[in-house]
């Protein structure tokens, strides 16, 4: 797209926001930042912009005035998609993209992308230090944390991209083009947003949408969902599995990641040589592994990177031990799923916290995973009465309520016998008491190192 002097609505004000009215600036385009929210202040958001930016910022009613001189709006990913005021920028006729679909027309090289309900962020760190030992140029964007909007202008026809990318982002690309995919695995999630599971398959589906023959998409074979949506790619696919030996694809058997090309079969590594723990995360090495076979990546140094990856912050992360308990910190698996993944990593007794804000989940399931590991399951947040009364259906009555999160680490140390391990494994969102899972898994940790 020819930018300059293009007129462009950017919806949000956060990281997301900042670093697409900062790129637009970059080639030409004029960025208006527009926030609902009619409490901000413009020299606050105006603080987030470089000193030399000439952004205009909107703060409350978007006037029609506006919408009628608009080339093209751009929506953070915080931002549903049918907010009344997005559903009126549409009806006049706006095209309305993501910011990824903006970093990627305005980036260059080979993209690869991950998605799925959990997991993203351990695939994607790992595959993209496998795509570092091989070659200096790569970038790492997307959901993770940095905006692929920042890099995107960085970048030649030789980089590699590896992207995480969340169903919010998904909803909004329209060219946007993998040349390797992967969907890791499908469980109910977001549904305060997306409303119905069949939406939300949807949408994550959308991936592989612009892939062809050249491209591939790596998929769970122990999801059902996944392993039909398979049959009828365009695309190349290769599946791995952790509980099957495969015919063609990549997985777990008697503790060896292999890898079957329908010939050959090749041993990646043995599952004691890694640094995670869990067979979601034998899952995730193999997610990675075939993304990055898919690419051309020599085995040698994909098996180098793979058995020097250290766990991600926030996602299983061994913090500490003290009188012989084991804190672990889990506050990534902000839904049950990923906090079932959580509780079936523990090897020893457990004290597990869990509950925060409400994203229509239920936590039956959760509660059955616990599998008689855990001695006592301790709430906070909104969520505390819908889990415990889930617990009490599913038999489980070991439940005890706390204010905070520093009260309930408290009364696991409290309750905790040597040889037992302290999981904060929420299974729930962290807003309404922080303002994200990083800054509740860094209290946490701070909490327990000062124990």
């Amino acid at each position: 797209m020819e930018w300059k002097k293009k007129k462009v609505l950017v919806f949000g004000t956060g990281i997301s926001g900042i670093g697409a009215a900062d790129l637009l600036e970059k080639v030409g385009a004029f960025p208006i930042l527009y926030d609902e929210n009619e409490n901000l202040k413009e020299e606050d958001v105006r603080k987030k912009l470089p000193k030399d930016s000439k952004a205009e910022i909107v703060i409350g009613e978007l006037k029609e005035e506006i919408i009628r001189t608009l080339d093209l709006v751009v929506l953070s990913p915080g931002v549903p998609t049918d907010l009344p005021i997005v559903n009126k920028i549409r009806d006049a006729g706006l095209k309305i993209w993501g910011e990824v679909e903006l970093a990627y027309e305005n980036a260059k090289g080979d993209v690869l992308a991950i998605t799925g309900t959990n997991g993203k962020t351990t695939t994607t760190s790992l595959l993209g230090a496998i795509m570092k030992h091989h070659q200096e140029d790569v970038y790492i964007v997307g959901n993770i944390g940095t905006p692929y909007t920042e890099a995107a202008l960085k970048m030649n026809d030789k980089t590699i991209s590896v992207a995480e990318i969340s169903s919010f982002q998904l909803e909004t690309i329209e060219k946007f083009h993998p040349c390797v995919s992967a969907i890791l695995n499908i469980t109910p999630d977001h549904l305060n947003r997306h409303h119905t599971m069949e939406e939300y398959i949807r949408v994550k589906e959308r991936i592989t949408e612009n892939q062809g023959p050249d491209d591939t998409c790596v998929l769970n074979y122990e999801d059902e969902v996944l392993r039909e949506f398979g049959k009828n790619l365009k695309c190349r696919v290769l599946f791995f599995s952790s509980q099957r030996t495969l015919e063609r694809g990549i997985y777990l058997k008697d503790g060896i990641i292999q890898y079957h090309d329908g010939t050959n079969t090749v041993t990646i590594c043995n599952i004691k040589e890694l640094k995670l723990l869990g067979v979601h995360n034998y899952e995730n090495v193999m997610a990675a592994v075939g993304m990055a076979l898919a690419y051309g990546i020599p085995l040698s140094e994909i098996q180098y990177a793979v058995k020097r990856f250290q766990a991600v912050e926030h996602r299983i992360e061994y913090v500490t031990e003290k009188n012989g308990v084991v804190y672990y910190n889990d506050s990534k698996g902000t839904n049950p799923d990923a906090a079932i993944k959580g509780i079936q990593a523990m090897d020893r007794p457990t004290l597990l916290i869990g509950g925060g804000y409400d994203k229509n989940s239920s936590y039956e399931e959760w509660i059955r995973a616990f599998d008689g590991k855990v001695r006592y399951l301790v709430l906070i947040g909104q969520t505390k009465e819908k889990i415990a009364e889930a617990a009490r259906k599913c038999g489980f009555f070991d439940v005890i309520f706390a204010e905070t999160l520093e009260e309930a680490v408290h009364i696991c140390t409290e309750k905790a016998n040597p040889g037992d391990a302290v999981l904060l494994s929420p299974a729930c969102a962290s807003w309404g008491m922080f303002p994200n899972y990083e800054v509740r898994g860094k209290m946490f940790k701070e909490i327990v190192n000062k124990l």
